[in-house]
């Protein structure tokens, strides 16, 4: 991979403006690999691949460039095109933003699918029937039949629009109970730490990653299920900027 298109991934996956100090600590081990002599040859590789990165962006065939903020570089729409962008935005469906025990049962049915409401409230710990109606709602579950069981309790499942929110081709795709408890670990530790900044009101297609929106099924909550009110507010933006993936997508 050329080194423009290694700075190229870096800039467009960040989330805040990236600095040259920065893009040289992470392809500096490269650099060095591929014959440059000390640092201050490094940093000049770097430096005029970022320029030339520039100049490549800025042709008119391009919707977005490369600019400099607040110390740093990250990807934008260009001025011109601001109009037809934030005209886009407006069309995007609002981020779901869902309460603690609803991501929780949103959990269990994703994992544990076709499953019923004493099933899940087993789990959980919790009667579950009072987010079921809002997971409905926001079509991220469907129903999915009734168990050959007395009283034939009605199953419930995920639907495309989680798959679509998640970022996922299939649930096959969602992460295991290991990998999960380790994510949810990292959230909690993140949790403590004070905000650096206020998220975006335009996101990209998914209201959240599958690591922020999905609470393990193991957790037990000691409190009834309540729904806040859920809000949406348009934004004029001035530059709409990019939203990396990682970090596709299914609940925003």
């Amino acid at each position: 991979m050329s080194l423009k298109a290694k700075l190229e991934a870096i800039i467009y996956a960040a989330e805040t403006p990236v600095t040259l100090d920065q893009l040289i600590e992470l392809v500096k081990e490269s650099i060095i690999s591929e014959g440059a002599a000390n640092g201050t040859e490094v940093k000049s590789r770097v430096r005029l691949a970022l320029e030339e990165l520039v100049v490549d962006y800025y042709a008119p065939d391009h919707g977005i460039e490369i600019r400099q903020v607040a110390g740093g570089y990250r990807m934008s729409t260009k001025p011109e095109h601001h109009d037809i962008v934030r005209a886009f935005a407006k069309s995007l469906k609002p981020p779901i933003r869902l309460s603690l025990p609803a991501l929780e049962t949103l959990a269990v049915i994703a994992y544990k699918q076709p499953v019923t409401v004493p099933e899940i409230s087993e789990i959980r710990g919790v009667d579950s029937s009072g987010v079921i109606a809002t997971l409905l709602d926001r079509k991220l579950i469907t129903t999915a039949g009734r168990k050959a069981v007395i009283g034939r309790p009605i199953l419930y499942k995920t639907t495309k629009e989680f798959l679509m929110r998640f970022g996922l081709k299939d649930v096959g795709e969602l992460p295991s109970m290991e990998e999960f408890e380790k994510l949810v670990a990292e959230s909690f530790q993140s949790d403590l730490l004070p905000a650096e900044s206020e998220p975006s009101d335009v996101t990209s297609g998914r209201a959240l990653e599958p690591d922020e929106a999905v609470i393990s099924e193991q957790s037990a909550v000691q409190h009834q299920d309540s729904e806040p009110a859920q809000t949406a507010e348009d934004s004029e933006l001035a530059t709409v900027e990019h939203h990396h993936p990682g970090k596709s997508n299914p609940a925003a």
